[in-house]
């Protein structure tokens, strides 16, 4: 299949020395203002003329180095198109494929090239940054890649074909990092980096206890520093240094990173675990204001100096605290991880009942037409469940836990406030989540099953994400587990490119039908308006059996009704079209399966076998579709 028109030439992003005989940009009033505002909140009038001047600076930098073409592209683009239907991210550790003597990123370049071009446009490289743990996530040197993965060239190759994300990991450093190591030899520069205390006294057990944990192990680490032992703030790890953002200079030094990557072609930037960026003794330490007004700033100035670059947050945690991080849908993330959708996913399969889906996915709506969901299912951590407390209750939490781990997986737990644990993750690959192995089935169902619950992610309103694993359709590596000592390397196999080729093209393995039919689903999804992120949707409740999405296009000229069928029984279906608000007698066509069906008096029809899924398109005739 030939590569997807692009309106953005791909070279963009090459620099040029600047030409200073020129004016020299100027912040606008609008922004400048905002920053500002900002600035004042997080740090007081005292500090603000300081810090603005350092952060006016850091702009004008950037944006000296832009060339022409990329102004030119600016000035066309348009926020409410930076998503399309075109657009699936594929999510990968930049070494998940290897080969003899080649390093991993050239590899990685060439399979995506051969297999995924014109089907895949965005890539999502987990973070590539020398690193000593947390596969990549401890980042011992933002500005360069991992020498073992290959270098800035090799990602400057895969951005000839694929729009790229970046890992922001904004919240914390290594132990091993230079900056760190300076703390540790009390260079005044850096001693205000993190948040230290010396004695644990400093913290009261009330304060300790209002503080919200993803981990179970301690929020404090103790160092021996030039000048005595010190206690660490370490939400994450031992390893893995909270920065202070109380310290402006560490905001101001990773706004510097935050447009670096810019600079080196990132069209996302991720922010990592953004939940946990502001740390106040005596609250939850979780989605404070500041931490809100730090997204926003960031947002500000890549509207101002690079409006194409988008931002989506990371953060694990309940529905409703999650999508606050869009702000008012204009003003904070462009995008939000989608994270009660693989939960609720996985929950409507495991039961064969799609009732608590269909009835959270009947409250999702876009906050504006510059933001959308990041819909996903797997990535490289596991299914998260934070997101569905107060959507499914405890027990069936615990009871979906208990079936991930009947199907090999394991459960990852997060400390609570008294004291007790309960889940955080459920650590397992996607097509074993969905799939027990040793159930007495045929393949083709299990396939099916599988690719029906990739569908859900595929129609709903957003930008659709697969995790490469789970596009290959991988099996549990309990192997990988028991060497790692890691239960998060379950769905983190690194594969052999030679064995994967063969898998990908021998028909005999779930690799092979996997990929071809996920590849065929999104062609088709990719050609159609009405999957556009800003498209209108409705959730019809029309079965507990089946989840059924009617995706249209603003104008109503086009039209699809998607449905599938969660259960591994025979489901009949007969639909009055406008108690659904759909108007006319109309013929749909399947895009999928190539049949056609009549509406008669406004009713259809249809007959749905185990794990079938449906994208009827409507046609003949003039859409109606009642609001």
């Amino acid at each position: 299949m030939p590569a997807r028109e692009d309106t953005f030439d791909r070279r963009y992003f090459h620099l040029q020395e600047p030409d200073y005989t020129k004016p020299i940009y100027q912040i606008p009033d609008y922004y400048a203002q905002r920053l500002k505002n900002k600035i004042t909140f997080l740090y007081g009038v005292p500090h603000l003329e300081s810090v603005y001047l350092e952060l006016e600076r850091i702009m004008k930098v950037y944006y000296a180095h832009k060339t022409p073409l990329m102004k030119e592209f600016e000035a066309q683009f348009k926020p409410e198109d930076r998503f399309t239907e075109k657009d699936i991210i594929l999510i990968t550790y930049g070494d998940l494929i290897k080969t003899p003597n080649q390093k991993p990123l050239k590899t990685l370049t060439q399979l995506l090239e051969t297999y995924l071009k014109g089907v895949i446009n965005f890539i999502h490289i987990l973070p590539f940054f020398p690193s000593s743990s947390d596969r990549g996530f401890a980042v011992m040197d933002f500005e360069e890649v991992d020498p073992h993965l290959g270098t800035w060239d090799d990602i400057l190759e895969l951005k000839k074909d694929f729009k790229l994300m970046f890992d922001g990991v904004f919240n914390h450093v290594s132990s091993k990092s230079r900056w760190f190591q300076e703390f540790l030899n009390q260079n005044p520069e850096y001693i205000n980096f993190f948040t230290v205390f010396s004695t644990k006294q400093q913290l009261s057990e009330d304060q300790l206890r209002l503080i919200v944990r993803p981990r179970t192990t301690p929020i404090l680490t103790e160092f021996c520093t030039l000048n005595g032992k010190r206690l660490v703030w370490t939400t994450f790890s031992q390893d893995q240094i909270d920065l202070n953002y109380h310290n402006p200079r560490v905001l101001l030094k990773m706004i510097e990173i935050l447009l670096t990557y810019v600079r080196r072609g990132a069209d996302i930037v991720r922010l990592d675990a953004v939940t946990y960026l502001w740390e106040e003794l005596g609250t939850s330490c979780v989605h404070l204001e500041q931490t809100h007004t730090i997204i926003k700033l960031f947002r500000d100035i890549l509207d101002a100096v690079a409006p194409h670059v988008a931002l989506i947050t990371e953060t694990n945690v309940p529905h409703k605290d999650n999508i606050r991080y869009f702000g008012n849908g204009r003003d904070e993330a462009q995008m939000v991880y989608n994270f009660a959708l693989p939960p609720l996913v996985l929950f409507s399969f495991q039961n064969e009942n799609a009732r608590k889906l269909t009835e959270w996915a009947a409250t999702l709506k876009n906050p504006s037409d510059q933001a959308t969901f990041f819909n996903f299912l797997d990535s490289h951590d596991g299914v998260g469940v934070m997101a569905v407390q107060g959507i499914l209750t405890p027990e069936e939490i615990e009871m979906m836990a208990l079936r991930v781990v009947e199907h090999g997986g394991f459960i990852s737990y997060r400390a609570n406030p008294d004291g007790s644990q309960s889940p955080y993750e459920l650590n397992i690959t996607w097509f074993s989540a969905i799939n027990n192995e040793d159930a007495d089935e045929p393949m083709e169902i299990q396939i099916k099953r599988y690719i029906a619950s990739r569908a859900i992610a595929l129609v709903l309103m957003g930008v659709p994400g697969i995790y490469l694993h789970g596009f290959l359709g991988s099996k549990n590596d309990a192997d990988l587990v028991l060497e790692e000592r890691q239960t998060r390397s379950i769905n983190r196999k690194t594969l052999r490119k030679k064995e994967l080729l063969q898998s990908l093209e021998n028909p005999e393995t779930t690799t092979y039908h996997v990929t071809r039919r996920l590849v065929r689903l999104i062609e088709i999804r990719s050609r159609q308006r009405a999957f556009h992120p800003n498209s209108p949707q409705k959730i019809l409740n029309i079965s507990d059996d089946l989840f059924v999405v009617l995706r249209y296009t603003q104008d109503q000229n086009e039209m699809i009704l998607t449905l599938t069928n969660v259960t591994s029984k025979r489901v009949k279906v007969k639909m009055n079209l406008l108690e659904w608000g759909i108007l006319g007698n109309y013929h749909w066509h399947d895009l999928i399966g190539r049949k056609s069906y009549e509406t008669e008096n406004h009713i259809l029809e249809l007959t749905l076998q185990p794990y079938d899924v449906l994208w009827l398109k409507a046609r003949n005739g003039r859409l109606r579709i009642i609001e």
